[in-house]
């Protein structure tokens, strides 16, 4: 095996670089736009008395990134050439994001809102998969250009991780599927035009089979938005939404009646190697960071990085990024020859061991920089903040933990 990062991808990560700088880099510069991302960034992204949602100014700036990133030929790296995109790789993303993330806060990546130069799409790509003619005529272009918002609606408020005991439920009346129940942190849905919601139209509680997906638009009769869940890491999107006797066609359904788990999970492996390598990229700059910062302060008369209580936690956490970085890249390289499934145990082990990782590294870099370190004029609070969430969301680590152990004693196979 080559270990060497191949040259497309180090000089097309030096062409991303050099589009930030022209683009990017002076549109975050404009208009006071740096309050985003500053100390005054979870203020400037949240309207207090509209929910705790996202300011109407903040994704405003997020969709200019966008486009431009789209015009630039960058936003749909990761497609296939049919919607114009660059057929990007799993372990090209690896490696893309980790390099962004590594960046440090800023506009060409911010994965609060998901939102990057080089886009994450698998909703585009399980269309592509198992979406009729149709629903790609209609979703594809529309999601890229965000004429069409398509939010993900499977946790349920008494399951939380456990996608197949689903109280959501739809059952057929003549030509129409009759939906009800409840979905929570259905993420985007202040302003989405259609929610993917996963209802039990089959089977029995714990079934993986007879789970359906439907794409039901949220401005018909009986979808209604509940409570909005404040987080963390402010803004909110994540709100409880209602179904209540909803109607929809069979052009509703995505994918086969019955195997919409198979849609969860092409949705959550292609998110989760690529947020492990964003975690790995996060954890980095701040390892980077508290580095540089050691090596400049001079408490008691000598350099801070002298001390072996400073050096030593670092070096541990570098060693632990620099093991994951390895399994990452294989993971993603296998992906990419064997298909996700074939590797959901790696998959799963790279995503919850750098999650864990960036919160560390956050943490330590924050007691590495002391007083410095605990204000909002450093990363470090909003580093930990925003992927202390990924310890849960994606499935939570328990649940990755348990998908590797299954396979290790024989529980689960790959398959």
């Amino acid at each position: 095996m080559d270990f060497d990062i191949p040259t497309e991808v180090t000089e097309y990560l030096a062409a991303l670089d050099d589009f930030i700088n022209a683009e990017i880099a002076p549109l975050q510069a404009t208009d006071d736009n740096e309050r985003f991302f500053d100390h005054r960034r979870e203020h400037a992204r949240t309207d207090w008395d509209n929910n705790g949602w996202p300011r109407p100014e903040w994704e405003a700036l997020l969709g200019e990134m966008r486009r431009r990133a789209d015009a630039a030929g960058h936003y749909r790296f990761a497609l296939p050439d049919e919607v114009g995109g660059g057929g990007g790789t799993n372990l090209q993303m690896a490696i893309i994001r980790e390099h962004l993330a590594a960046m440090g806060l800023g506009l060409h990546n911010d994965l609060q809102n998901e939102s990057s130069i080089v886009g994450n799409h698998p909703f585009i790509k399980m269309m592509l998969a198992k979406g009729s003619d149709s629903q790609k005529a209609k979703f594809i272009e529309a999601s890229l250009t965000g004429q069409r918002r398509v939010a993900f609606g499977l946790t349920e408020p008494e399951h939380g991780s456990d996608a197949t005991h689903l109280d959501t439920a739809a059952k057929r009346d003549g030509n129409e599927w009759v939906i009800n129940g409840v979905k929570r942190f259905n993420t985007g849905m202040h302003h989405a035009t259609h929610d993917m919601v996963f209802a039990r139209t089959s089977g029995e509680d714990g079934d993986a089979d007879g789970i359906t997906c439907f794409l039901v638009p949220t401005n018909i009769p009986g979808v209604e938005l509940g409570t909005f869940w404040w987080t963390f890491n402010m803004p909110t999107d994540h709100p409880d939404v209602h179904f209540n006797d909803v109607r929809v066609g069979d052009d509703a359904v995505f994918g086969e009646v019955g195997r919409g788990l198979e849609l969860a999970n092409m949705f959550t492996h292609e998110n989760r190697i690529r947020q492990a390598a964003s975690s790995l990229g996060a954890a980095q700059h701040c390892i980077d960071v508290a580095v540089e910062y050691a090596k400049e302060r001079r408490p008691f008369g000598k350099p801070l990085w002298l001390n072996q209580a400073i050096q030593f936690p670092l070096a541990e956490l570098q060693t632990e990024a620099a093991m994951l970085r390895a399994l990452i890249h294989k993971t993603a390289w296998q992906m990419d020859r064997r298909g996700h499934m074939e590797v959901s145990d790696q998959v799963s082990m790279c995503n919850y061991r750098a999650n864990r990782l960036v919160c560390n590294a956050a943490d330590q870099a924050m007691q590495t920089c002391g007083g410095m370190g605990y204000t909002r004029h450093m990363p470090f609070e909003h580093i930990y903040r925003h992927h202390r969430r990924y310890r849960i969301t994606e499935g939570a680590e328990e649940i990755q933990i348990r998908r590797v152990a299954g396979i290790m004693f024989g529980k689960q196979a790959k398959r």
